[in-house]
């Protein structure tokens, strides 16, 4: 309990055993006891799809977007750049990629597209 006084004599020993006062034994003990944070253990990892596929579809989304920027700095958005991902593809070098309908969402892609540096 808080107000032991068993508590308040282990606190004294640990105070003295370290050669620190019991004021800062009782500060590192609020400091355990206190909420925190907690991530889900796949905090940061796509759940949609593996890394090196939405990695793939957000570079395509990218350059879509890049590709069809104007003179004004106007692009394309990213729900009609996954629009035509899905739609239509993109052929690139190792030939025509097409996004599985459904799959990205824009809030996805954007996400990605940020935390991966690929949007303008």
């Amino acid at each position: 309990p808080k107000k032991s006084p068993e508590r308040a004599t282990q606190v004294a020993a640990i105070a003295e055993l370290y050669g620190v006062s019991p004021s800062t034994v009782y500060r590192a003990l609020n400091l355990i006891h206190k909420p925190h944070t907690v991530h889900r253990a796949d905090r940061g990892k796509p759940r949609v799809l593996q890394r090196a596929q939405l990695e793939r579809y957000c570079e395509l989304i990218a350059a879509l977007k890049l590709r069809t920027t104007n003179k004004q700095g106007r692009h394309l958005s990213t729900r009609r750049a996954i629009e035509l991902l899905e739609d239509y593809g993109v052929e690139t070098e190792q030939g025509l990629v097409r996004a599985p309908k459904g799959i990205l969402t824009r809030s996805t892609v954007n996400e990605y597209l940020g935390r991966w540096l690929l949007n303008q």
